[in-house]
């Protein structure tokens, strides 16, 4: 008998092409949703039954930009500007990285987000140790695109973190034939150049050309900050997304990290090119980098998602934070009615889940697709209920801890708002080791 589980009595908040809310049930079998709103008790014969009386369910979050080798850092590269941010805490600390240390980073923010509902992650590596990042994801239940940060460019950068172009190449081809398509299908492998600025033209070239050889993703970031946009104006005399555009580095399954400094012109590439744009409100807020105009990409028609981007600049891997910023930063600007929480809750589910050309597996609940998806309980919490609008509750008012049971492909990763299988006493140990170590270890590439 096939493996089946029956949530019943639920608010259904299906994220559909309808936007339709449903009460009722949701039956999964195999892994996959079989049935919305009414279930045939034959049909779910045997199923293991969960009341969700109460409770809302929503497709699991995406968050297409994230950082797992950064978790470590978290709360040590605070009130600095990006570039002195990088130079002075993130590529030091990156350096000092061992595969065992970043196994470990990797799987306490595997821990955090699987735990605030997030069941899908672009993600972006540091330059060595990537095969850990895909240990640890594996092992984690939940999709990703994983890939290892390039950079081939740079005189700042310390030893360990400078690449020949040929061999950053070589490495990343190397993770693709190991990665892309792992643990059932789960693992896709997306090439991820860190940015213009410590990328050479060469690389940048050729990784568009073997993303388009290979059908797989790019992720990196761009026009964060006016730097880049100065960077790539004196070398190139374009701005950072029109330089992208000519080497080849946009399209539809490119996802750029931020977005915040970017003019008509760069929107028009994007919107002709379907390059999407990861906005990460959290990160550019504490990074002092900007606000993304986001109802400006809607009106452009420009394919934008949702991320936390990595622990040091955010301090943590909420989706339910970036939700609300996301939500709030853009209404003094542009008006009350601009980012909706419905508008909203899209970016983080089915926009993401088409960011990553998962639109068709994931992203919303619907017959066929695979059961990735949460159940909060919001009517026992005084802070959110009541009632009211489904979406103002779960955009405006939810946190993390109403976050009661998370699936992914069909297996129950949170149980009462726990993890399933996994010790986190014993997990938060080794990573305060892994952090004296690495703080240990980074202290010979500190400068300045």
């Amino acid at each position: 008998m096939s493996a089946r589980t029956w949530l019943k009595n639920a608010t259904l908040v299906t994220m559909n092409a309808q936007g339709d809310v449903v009460e009722g049930d949701l039956l999964i079998e195999d892994g996959r949703i079989t049935a919305i709103g009414t279930v045939d008790p034959q049909q779910a014969q045997g199923a293991r039954q969960l009341d969700m009386s109460g409770h809302v369910i929503t497709p699991g979050f995406v968050q297409c930009h994230i950082h797992l080798c950064q978790t470590l850092m978290r709360n040590h590269a605070d009130d600095m500007v990006l570039i002195d941010w990088l130079k002075r805490r993130i590529w030091p600390y990156e350096a000092a990285l061992t595969h065992e240390t970043l196994g470990v980073s990797a799987r306490v923010g595997l821990a955090e987000l699987i735990l605030g509902g997030t069941t899908a992650i672009l993600d972006m590596g540091t330059v060595h140790h990537t095969d850990a990042i895909g240990e640890a994801v594996a092992e984690s239940g939940i999709r990703a695109h994983i890939g290892k940060c390039m950079m081939d460019l740079g005189d700042e950068v310390p030893e360990p973190m400078r690449e020949v172009t040929a061999e950053s190449i070589k490495e990343s081809l190397r993770l693709y034939d190991t990665w892309h398509g792992a643990a059932e299908g789960r693992i896709q492998y997306a090439f991820a150049p860190r940015f213009a600025v410590s990328c050479t033209e060469e690389l940048l070239r050729e990784v568009g050309q073997a993303s388009r050889d290979l059908g797989c993703h790019i992720h990196t970031h761009a026009s964060e900050t006016t730097y880049e946009n100065d960077f790539t104006r004196e070398r190139y005399g374009v701005s950072n997304i029109a330089f992208l555009k000519e080497v080849g580095i946009t399209g539809e399954r490119s996802v750029l990290a931020h977005g915040v400094h970017v003019d008509d012109d760069d929107c028009s590439i994007l919107a002709q090119t379907q390059t999407c744009i990861c906005h990460c409100p959290s990160s550019n807020l504490k990074l002092a980098s900007g606000i993304a105009n986001m109802p400006r990409y809607d009106k452009l028609g420009v394919r934008v998602a949702l991320g936390a981007d990595g622990a040091p600049c955010n301090n943590n891997l909420d989706a339910f934070i970036e939700m609300r910023l996301a939500a709030l930063l853009q209404k003094p600007f542009h008006g009350p009615q601009a980012m909706p929480a419905e508008r909203v809750m899209r970016l983080a589910t089915i926009d993401g889940a088409r960011a990553l050309g998962l639109g068709d597996e994931i992203g919303s609940l619907e017959v066929g697709k695979s059961a990735d998806l949460i159940a909060f309980d919001l009517d026992n919490d005084p802070g959110c209920g009541p009632g009211g609008d489904v979406y103002a509750r779960l955009v405006y008012t939810a946190q993390k801890h109403n976050v009661r049971h998370v699936f992914a492909s069909g297996k129950e990763l949170v149980a009462g708002g726990e993890l399933v299988g996994v010790d986190l006493g014993q997990l938060m140990a080794r990573a305060r080791q892994a952090h004296a170590d690495t703080a240990s270890r980074m202290q010979q590439f500190i400068s300045g």
